[in-house]
């Protein structure tokens, strides 16, 4: 990671990501706690999630938009558009009010989408190639640091001030990294629109993400995994009930989350260099259902805490490697629409996921919900195992499919350092 941090420039956009993701650390939780807490509703709780992950179905336009516009004004943009979505929440008195909460979560997701999309832009732009997975790690290490301190946080002032004043916090760090990223100096051109179609244009992404085997795999892998994990949303408030403690309980078990995260964000590195990208991300599945069937398993709350972990270590090398190996294999002018496709085809599952975990909290022990994310988990780590089995272990770096990219394109594959 210190090679990615001693990339001129890189410093400056990894303060201003940073900043924003200590408000969304803080915030995200509070979401969900604010509603439970005014409705009493595991259900009601675990739908905030539900809000914050709709607008990825509709991620695709997002990314044509992004594709259309240079990426540095964007995240500067986005951040101010951030900072006001969340105001509104200043507004939220009563149980009459959760609308109002859904409402700022599915704004926020709609963040969620453009922003993202806009850093892997810029990332593709200014980043070497062998340095792409060190920057990853870099940014999802400190975004997973932040839940030592961040949920705490968060929950400690709702406890204290209530979720207006975790708001204004969280619209605060949006205005600093926009300050930080717009004072970055920048090289891009601006890009030019394609003469073809529209449709075609907005559907290039995912005809991108087809016909590269493993995009395509990784990504179907991802998928059957995201199908279950978004029960956890909902069940983990079970958890906390059945061991008899309160709402703001969830904030400390993300700490200790976080902790394996961290674990997780140092290592991956090394793990992509030494199992390549697809190798990564079919032994983080491995590890995450690990973590779910010691859930599911376990009888105390020391228990919990190691199944949190482990969870958490897992999450962290599976994004890592997914984003790599996307960004790797995926022409600069693509960058926005494949990532939204990316986060379209992930988000519908995801969404899914969340709707049918907020009702199946109500019907089923959250022990067998996690038995289930257990199993689902490890199968898709087994099809990701059989389906690139001759490439599983390689590493990209460097790479672009051959179907993907023409002759005049393959310049963009050199190391460019676009920050002064």
């Amino acid at each position: 990671m210190r090679k990615a941090l001693a990339q001129k420039g890189f410093g400056r956009l990894f303060t201003g990501v940073s900043t924003s993701m200590f408000g969304d650390s803080a915030m995200l939780i509070v979401l969900s706690m604010w509603v439970k807490s005014l409705t009493g509703s595991n259900a009601a709780a675990g739908m905030t999630f539900f809000w914050l992950v709709l607008p990825s179905l509709f991620a695709p336009v997002f990314g044509l938009f992004v594709d259309r516009v240079r990426r540095r004004p964007l995240l500067v943009w986005a951040n101010v558009a951030s900072a006001g979505c969340v105001l509104p929440l200043l507004l939220v008195r009563n149980a009459g009010d959760v609308w109002l909460i859904y409402a700022v979560a599915f704004v926020y997701g709609i963040s969620f989408v453009v922003v993202p999309a806009g850093l892997n832009g810029l990332l593709k732009e200014v980043m070497p190639p062998p340095l792409l997975v060190e920057a990853n790690a870099s940014l999802q290490t400190i975004k997973e640091s932040f839940r030592l301190v961040g949920p705490l946080a968060g929950a400690a002032l709702f406890s204290a001030l209530g979720g207006g004043a975790v708001a204004v916090v969280d619209a605060a760090s949006f205005l600093v990294a926009a300050a930080v990223i717009g004072a970055l100096r920048v090289n891009e051109d601006q890009p030019v629109r394609s003469a073809q179609h529209w449709r075609l244009e907005l559907t290039e992404g995912i005809r991108h993400i087809w016909y590269d085997v493993l995009l395509r795999h990784t990504l179907v892998a991802l998928s059957v995994t995201v199908l279950v994990v978004g029960f956890s949303e909902s069940a983990i408030f079970a958890v906390t009930d059945a061991f008899g403690r309160p709402v703001e309980f969830i904030g400390v078990l993300l700490t200790v989350q976080g902790v394996g995260a961290i674990a997780g964000g140092l290592t991956a590195p090394r793990l992509v260099r030494r199992c390549g990208e697809a190798g990564t991300l079919a032994v983080s599945l491995g590890v995450l259902a690990v973590g779910a069937g010691l859930m599911a398993l376990a009888p105390t709350l020391w228990l919990v805490f190691l199944a949190v972990v482990t969870f958490g270590y897992a999450l962290p090398p599976m994004m890592i490697a997914f984003g790599t190996l996307m960004q790797l294999r995926t022409p600069g002018r693509l960058m926005g629409r494949v990532s939204t496709a990316n986060d379209a085809v992930l988000g519908t599952p995801q969404t899914v996921s969340i709707a049918v975990g907020a009702l199946l909290v109500s019907l089923l022990d959250y022990r067998l919900i996690f038995a289930i994310m257990a199993a689902v988990t490890a199968a898709a780590a087994a099809y990701l195992a059989i389906a690139l089995r001759n490439s599983l272990l390689t590493s990209h770096t460097g790479e672009l499919p051959a179907t993907a990219v023409s002759p005049a394109q393959l310049t963009n594959v050199a190391p460019v350092s676009g920050l002064e």
